[in-house]
């Protein structure tokens, strides 16, 4: 897929690349006297809903963060539950965004993930290589500043051995080395659960994003409400440095 960088173009209502922090399944699961693990289990229903509306309309792109770098903090079970979750909802999903042209792919530090849930996640992006409808970018064990880490170590080793001058360094050699390299930047950020910060997730790709927070919490999160934050966007005008008259005339 050929990145799309910020540049000045006529409006475009239907974002190319939307990203998602899935927030509140714990106070979901709290609010009605469940375990944890209950909450993140009803969130992979949103999921499903989510994939299925952004692929209908036309988005290229549907980054979701569903395991950040800190969220290895959490206590061991909650943590060992989601990977186990992570694994059969693989197996159990796999089949039918196979089926409807959707390609996976993992984002993160998969080096650190079990090798049960490595395996799982391999054998999904083989199974789903080919597809072109829609990519789904899972992010797993995944932190922004890590990403931008990971990518100047990649330039300073080229630098080091002599492929690259320090020079030629700009922002589409940084954006190349990045986990979401060839993808668009990302348009449209959401995140639910009524929190309103960035949580660490795609810090370079969401520079020009617009930013739709929802006090829904994840499990309850519907394509009704997604459509709301499809609606948001479709009002938003996207300047990219320019003035508002600057923009209608070219529209």
């Amino acid at each position: 897929m050929v990145a799309n960088p910020a540049t000045p173009e006529a409006q475009i209502t239907t974002p190319r690349h939307v990203a998602v922090i899935m927030d509140g399944n714990g106070r979901w699961a709290r609010r009605r006297a469940l375990p944890r693990h209950a909450g993140h289990r009803a969130g992979i229903k949103p999921v499903r809903a989510t994939v299925e509306l952004c692929a209908q309309s036309g988005v290229s792109a549907l980054t979701l963060f569903a395991f950040s770098s800190e969220n290895w903090r959490r206590p061991v079970d909650e943590v060992r539950g989601l990977m186990s979750l992570f694994v059969d909802a693989l197996e159990r999903e796999v089949e039918e965004l196979d089926a409807n042209g959707i390609r996976v792919r993992f984002i993160g530090e998969v080096d650190a993930l079990s090798p049960t849930l490595r395996r799982a996640t391999e054998a999904a992006e083989a199974r789903t290589e080919k597809n072109s409808r829609m990519d789904l970018l899972v992010a797993v064990a995944y932190g922004g500043r890590w990403d931008l880490v990971q990518a100047a170590r990649k330039l300073a080793a080229e630098a080091a051995a002599g492929r690259l001058d320090p020079a030629a360094i700009d922002e589409a050699k940084v954006a190349s080395a990045l986990q979401t390299a060839g993808y668009p930047s990302v348009d449209l950020l959401i995140r639910t659960g009524g929190e309103k910060r960035v949580s660490n997730f795609l810090l370079w790709d969401i520079a020009y994003a617009e930013l739709y927070f929802s006090d829904v919490l994840w499990p309850d999160f519907t394509a009704a409400e997604l459509k709301k934050a499809f609606e948001f966007y479709a009002r938003r005008q996207r300047r990219f440095g320019r003035t508002g008259e600057q923009i209608e005339a070219v529209g």
